[in-house]
């Protein structure tokens, strides 16, 4: 029975304010048998993990804050988040050596499965594997359920997306443009600005860290105001987002990236806007949408083979090199969906 190396990223400890490389450490020298059923419950396999996923959400696992809708990671072990892996071995009669799978692994070589919860065979074509942790994972399907099922748009309406190059934001602004809307985008440096307005087809895009005033540079991209507001950050662009909000407007809050490192959140402003414009206002969890997961993997699979839309990654090599690429999303170094290649297919 083959035995390897199993190199790991391991969480040291819960964290106040922005993560640091040194809040994660690579450990090498641990050994795993490459066999599912040695000392393992029944249905438990092996895979050799290919691609890892970086989201900002994993900053709030790195919190001892028990009240969210998924539990803090455990210090001392392995870091987990969503991956595409190839099952090496397999006592599990639904899963054999060779299929592709995606869903939640550890931050690791190779990774012990011992329930297969919410994990999908990848069925592989012409499409890049690691497009299965972005375009058609969790951050597509949190793009296609939240801009399609919360934002409920109509043609011609008025969007606006902030982190619009990111991982979520950059299939928003294309869905929204395939469905007829107006699109404007911000994000944090002038090459994504860039990105935004030359490759990704938004009709406007912006520098935010160039504007001083978000309202008025709102006022001066929708001087009619803004029909569907997709919030991935929070803060200060959604208080601006507020004031510009049109009747019956709707925002879908994705995510909020400015607050995730902030110890002591501060209040939103200019909720009262929420009352004179009737706007609607929801959180929302792509989970809770898992029954419309075949419909977007259909459309979203036509439209890019059709070329319609197009998604970008910021692609680094190498398991150690995870904790870096995990940090840098929380100053925006990252171009796209960030993801950690751990071994070639």
């Amino acid at each position: 029975m083959e035995e390897v190396e199993n190199k790991q990223i391991i969480f040291k400890g819960y964290i106040e304010g922005t993560p640091k490389e040194t809040d994660m450490e690579l450990k090498v020298g641990n050994k795993i048998k490459l066999k599912a059923g040695e000392g393992n419950s029944g249905g438990a396999f092996i895979v050799k993990n290919l691609y890892l996923s970086c989201d900002p959400y994993m900053r709030g696992r790195m919190r001892h804050f028990q009240g969210s809708y998924i539990p803090p990671f455990v210090p001392g072990s392995v870091i987990e988040g969503f991956g595409v892996s190839r099952v090496v071995d397999s006592d599990n009669p639904n899963f054999k050596a060779g299929d592709l799978v995606t869903g939640f692994t550890g931050w690791e070589e190779y990774s012990l499965i011992q329930k297969a919860v919410q994990l999908r065979k990848i069925q592989q074509d012409d499409i890049p594997l690691s497009y299965y942790v972005g375009l058609l994972g969790m951050p597509g399907f949190t793009a296609y359920a939240g801009f399609h099922e919360v934002c409920t748009p109509k043609k011609g309406e008025y969007v606006f997306v902030s982190a619009a190059s990111g991982a979520v934001g950059q299939l928003v602004g294309q869905l929204a443009k395939l469905h007829g809307c107006y699109v404007v985008g911000s994000a944090g440096t002038s090459q994504k600005v860039d990105i935004l307005k030359n490759k990704l087809g938004f009709n406007e895009a912006f520098n935010y860290k160039e504007e001083p005033d978000l309202d008025a540079a709102l006022k001066r991209y929708f001087p009619q105001g803004i029909d569907i507001y997709f919030d991935n950050v929070g803060g200060a662009m959604l208080e601006a987002a507020l004031l510009n909000m049109r009747i019956h407007g709707r925002i879908a809050v994705c995510g909020m990236v400015s607050q995730y490192s902030v110890s002591d959140p501060q209040g939103v402003r200019n909720l009262f806007y929420l009352i004179s414009k009737r706007i609607r206002m929801e959180g929302f969890l792509q989970s809770d949408y898992l029954h419309l997961f075949p419909r977007f993997l259909e459309d979203v699979i036509s439209f890019y083979k059709q070329g319609k839309i197009v998604y970008i990654e910021d692609m680094n090599e190498g398991l150690e090199r995870a904790p870096a690429a995990f940090v840098g999303l929380f100053s925006g170094k990252n171009v796209g969906k960030q993801v950690i290649c751990v071994a070639p297919e």
